[in-house]
């Protein structure tokens, strides 16, 4: 079996000037794990996604909602979302942020 590994997970991207980046870091029938880096001031407006998902943020400061409710995320914030809560991002400071996509298992 073939292990997948990110000594640095804040070193596979680069958060631009003024903008958001994605990059896809692995994929599987289970798991979708996407690193984000945000500029400070850019949002992820308000949506849902159809599968349970998981944020970490690793880098920055944002304000994070969940449905009715509003935290502030920093490094190490670790949330867990079932699926369709909407939700958003508002970057206070460049954010570097991994979510972790989980699909139910078929079979």
């Amino acid at each position: 079996m073939n292990a997948t590994t990110f000594v640095n997970l804040a070193a596979q991207v680069t958060i631009p000037e003024d903008g958001t980046i994605s990059r896809t870091l692995y994929q599987d029938e289970r798991l979708k794990v996407v690193l984000f880096g945000f500029a400070a001031g850019q949002e992820l407006s308000e949506h849902t996604a159809s599968m349970p998902a998981i944020m970490h943020f690793i880098q920055g400061e944002a304000r994070v909602t969940l449905g009715n409710d509003a935290i502030e995320a920093q490094p190490n914030t670790w949330v867990h979302m079932p699926a369709h809560l909407l939700h958003s991002i508002y970057a206070r400071t460049p954010v570097i942020m991994l979510l972790l996509l989980l699909r139910e298992a078929r079979g």
